[in-house]
């Protein structure tokens, strides 16, 4: 359904805007419900779709930033390369008026309220947020991204970290600059900001952003309560430890937080649908409660079965299963991913195997290898 209603006209024309006509799929993307080739397959049935489309490369983004942390794992966890000022000018915590959302900006303080209230930013939202934290307020890119990724439903570390980073300067050529202007262009009257730190020119904020003295701070106003995060899945999920008994010379098909899909249809019909929640990556990265009954509620439709437990117990479990089948993902323990079988990665783009430094790179080779391979293809089958 969602699928059908995305207008990719509307789309390109809109999407800048914070009530354009994004598409809301990207916690379904993100957690493996659906995949960038069923939404691209999606919108192309029912809107010419060619593969130079904007919102086709949108899609791209995606795909570029999993290539990037295909190639560099977790280095993207840190800077890729030197920024606007060294990564020790920078704050390694996020002021408390920010967190609570009364740092008097209202585009900050509006951004901040609607990440807690829906576990969701426009991307041109999140833009401002990081570039106001990073720039102005100079706290490293790591803490901001870190903090944004815990309460988004829709939080990818490739995307959310790369993106941060893109903002950042360390992942750009230069660093992403925003002011009361541009918030005015694209957002209702609420987000708009005159008189705040942002109501100033380009030229003055680059000043500041590559060491130039910080604006004053004024924080005004109640602040609003941060939701709290989890390590593991609320009690209300049943989880239990891993039990080689549970799946002893069974099938299974195994449900994970970023494969959240339908079973394939020729799945065994007496093959046990189990879910897992690694303890190691939730203990590492918490989620808000919204994300855990977002990913909770969908583990329940797939399976009755539900272990959080360390990615080592849970292996050793499984390897008493007759077979393990299951959806790839590069946040999945690669133990774990060893384990099941996962079938051919399923690109949207043609895959790129020398790592690419830019998406503009990228793009450019994903695209010439694409029409290469249609090029064959027509000679072939003439």
């Amino acid at each position: 359904m969602r699928i059908a209603a995305v207008r990719p006209s509307d789309y390109a024309r809109t999407r800048n805007a914070l009530d354009g006509a994004v598409t809301g799929l990207s916690p379904y993307i993100t957690h493996g419900l659906v995949d960038l080739r069923e939404v691209a397959a999606g919108v192309a049935a029912n809107h010419r779709l060619d593969p130079k489309h904007r919102f086709m490369f949108e899609l791209g983004w995606r795909e570029f930033f999993r290539h990037v942390w295909q190639h560099r794992g977790h280095a993207i966890l840190t800077s890729i390369h030197p920024g606007p000022l060294p990564d020790e000018a920078y704050a390694r915590e996020l002021p408390a008026d920010v967190r609570e959302g009364r740092t008097g900006v209202p585009v900050i303080d509006t951004a901040v309220r609607t990440l807690y209230a829906n576990g969701y930013l426009h991307n041109h939202a999140r833009m401002w947020l990081a570039s106001y934290l990073v720039h102005l307020r100079r706290v490293h890119w790591r803490a901001g991204a870190d903090w944004l990724y815990a309460h988004l439903l829709d939080g990818d570390l490739a995307s959310n970290h790369l993106s941060w980073q893109w903002v950042a300067g360390t992942f750009s050529h230069k660093p992403y600059l925003f002011n009361a202007d541009n918030v005015a262009s694209y957002s209702p009257a609420s987000w708009h900001s005159p008189g705040s730190v942002i109501h100033t020119s380009y030229e003055a904020l680059d000043t500041i952003a590559r060491g130039g003295p910080l604006p004053p701070v004024r924080p005004r106003g109640e602040g609003v309560q941060e939701p709290a995060l989890h390590r593991g899945p609320p009690t209300g999920m049943r989880a239990l430890t891993a039990s080689s008994a549970a799946v002893s010379d069974r099938d299974v098909w195994l449900v994970h937080p970023w494969g959240l899909r339908d079973p394939p249809p020729d799945l065994p019909a007496d093959a046990l649908r189990l879910s897992i929640c690694p303890a190691e990556f939730h203990a590492t990265w918490s989620w808000s409660g919204a994300r855990w009954a977002f990913v909770g509620a969908r583990m329940a439709q797939l399976s009755a079965l539900c272990w959080h437990d360390s990615a080592e117990a849970i292996g050793a479990a499984l390897r008493s299963a007759r077979s393990v089948h299951s959806v790839d993902d590069a946040h999945l323990d690669n133990g774990l991913r060893a384990l099941a079988d996962t079938g051919a990665p399923r690109h949207l783009f043609a895959e790129v195997e020398r790592p690419c430094t830019s998406f503009s790179q990228w793009w450019k080779r994903t695209t010439a290898i694409d029409f290469a391979t249609q090029a064959t293809s027509m000679k072939a089958h003439p």
